[in-house]
Order: C-alpha cells, then structure tokens, then sequence
C-alpha cells in the first residue's frame, strides 16, 4: 500500500513544516520551501496541516501507486500527467491502483508538492518527517528519492467526506519579477547608508547558486561601515547574510544555524514563496516594512487559509448521500 519510485526527478523529497526546537543543539530546520503551497495541498485532502508531502524540484518525479488513494498537486506547475493524460492541479484527484503520474520539467515556478490522503508512512525524528540531505537525517533514508525507492502509506483512506477543490490563479507563479518585503536587522546598523540605499533601491538578480539551503543574488554592491564579520549568531528562515563580497544572500530551509555575517533584514515569511518558486536570471527588489506590518501580513495570511478551509469544504446536502458516495467509491477501490 503505498507507491513506487519509477524516476526520482532532479529533487524529490519528503518534507513537512520542519523540525523545530533544535537549532540551539545544531540541527536545522528542513521543512518545505513553500509552506502556503504545502498547506493549500493538505487543506485540499482534509489532511493535518503538517502532514508530510513530497516536494518536488524544477524536474518532476514518475511515480507507480500500488493501491487507492487520492492526492493533491499544488505549486508551479510541472505539467502532471496520469496514464500520459494531463492531470488537474489544485484540486482531490483519486488514484486507482497501477495508475502512474508522472511529471514534466517546471513550466511555472521552481517547487511543487504532491500531499496524500493515506498519510506517507515515513519515520518521525526529532518530531517531523522533513528530509535534511546534508545530515542524512529525517524523511526516505535522509536522501532524495531515486528510482526503485518504495514509499508506503500510513492509513487507508480512499475517500472523502467532502468534494475538495480551489480555483486559484497560477499566474503568479509566471511572475520573473519580485518585490519581496523585509524587516531591516539586526545587524542594518553595520551598513552604510550608501549601502542600505544599495539594497532596498536597486534590482538583484537570481544565480543557478539557489538551492534549498539559500539563494545568493547577484547585484549592486552593498557597503559596510568596517567589516561583514559578526561573532555568530542565529539565522532565522528568509535571514539576509551580505558577506564580504557585498552581495546578498537569503537564509532558507536547509540553512545551517548560525551565521558569522552580518545580516541586514529578514524577508517576511508571506513572502519566501515568493522567492523560493523564482529561477535563474529572475528579478528581485526588496522593500523595507516594520516588525508590526509583517505580522499583520503573517495574521492575514492565516485568516486566508481558514477562509480556504471554509472555500474548498463543500458538504452534501445530506449526510445519507455522502454516506452513499462514500461506500460507492469505498467498493470502486476494494
């Protein structure tokens, strides 16, 4: 009960929201890049919002299922396919025993999840199921997924009590343009004030240096007052690091804990999708907002996924029909 792994794509992973509370003892984050795709995913299948998903990275995977379930693709769009016929994103798709879905390169964004209603039957440690490649720890053998890799499933869960689905407009993530918005700190006073111009004023370009650990941009020098070297100290997800070469760097999942330069802001977390579904050659701005604005944006963004919730639930009108259709597709399964 679960699937087989036919092609691994560029990077497939198990991942999660992360594991938290042991930076202090050197552990990372992982966790997914995109957390409002990941969530929409498991919001779409009625699953926990942590549940563990595959995320999948500019090249998809092609995966055999071994039994029923129902799954949910959210992120850019990597062209899915099930038996070589184009696959609906952003809505609950049933899965037959023996279908395979298969993916294409990114045609939008760089990052996409695939959640399950079966639950991944992946080990909890420290906490989460998330993949961290550098420790080999958490997720499928701490690694990528490869060809001949068997994941299986938790539960047996075929059906849905409600029809789940959400239109949402995808153009965003054709966007090569991106203004992300930052909370100045805590080291900004370790800058010029040619410098902070630098950077809050001018366009950065994203390097094929972009991988789930950061994202180093590539743009107008941003000067110091003295040096980039700090004594160390923690880096949070979406951490601006400018080391001595005086070109940003973004903090992301797979960050390491702490961080000896000096870091200039931070980027909202309503923002990281943005960055993290851009590619190479795309553009991005930054733009100064406060501590008080980020979390209004943090809080609006969580009232958002309640209103998705309460959207994309849509019951039978009775309780005995969805009984009905329930064992129908329960037998359709068996």
């Amino acid at each position: 009960m679960g699937f087989r792994v036919l092609k691994g794509g560029m990077l497939t992973t198990v991942q999660d929201l992360g594991r938290t509370g042991y930076q202090s003892q050197g552990f990372g984050v992982s966790g997914v890049m995109d957390v409002r795709s990941f969530k929409i995913a498991n919001l779409l299948l009625d699953n926990p919002e942590n549940e563990a998903a595959l995320e999948i990275t500019l090249i998809g995977p092609t995966l055999e299922f071994t039994s029923a379930t129902i799954i949910a693709i959210t992120g850019g769009d990597f062209q899915p396919m099930i038996n070589k016929k184009p696959a609906p994103m952003y809505t609950a798709i049933y899965m037959n025993k023996g279908d395979i879905l298969e993916f294409q390169s990114a045609r939008t964004g760089s990052r996409a999840y695939i959640a399950f209603s079966s639950y991944l039957d992946i080990p909890v440690i420290m906490g989460s199921r998330s993949t961290n490649i550098r420790s080999r720890v958490g997720g499928y053998k701490g690694r990528k997924l490869q060809a001949g890799d068997y994941v299986g499933f938790r539960i047996k869960r075929r059906y849905l009590p409600y029809f789940l689905s959400r239109n949402l407009d995808l153009d965003e993530f054709d966007q090569e343009d991106a203004t992300l918005r930052v909370v100045l700190g805590p080291q900004d006073s370790h800058f010029t004030k040619q410098g902070m111009e630098s950077f809050l004023g001018s366009e950065y370009e994203v390097t094929s240096d972009f991988d789930r650990m950061g994202c180093r941009l590539e743009g107008p020098f941003v000067a110091y007052k003295d040096t980039a070297d700090i004594i160390s100290d923690g880096i949070t997800m979406g951490s601006v690091q400018v080391p001595s070469h005086g070109k940003p760097i973004i903090m992301l999942s797979d960050r390491q804990t702490t961080g000896g330069y000096a870091k200039i802001a931070t980027v909202a977390s309503v923002d990281i999708p943005k960055l993290v579904q851009r590619k190479t050659d795309h553009k991005i701005r930054f733009q100064a907002i406060t501590v008080t604005e980020a979390q209004s944006l943090y809080l609006d963004e969580i009232r958002e996924m309640d209103d998705f919730r309460k959207e994309i639930h849509r019951p039978c009108k009775e309780v005995l029909d969805c009984r009905l259709v329930a064992k129908r597709l329960e037998k359709l399964f068996s």
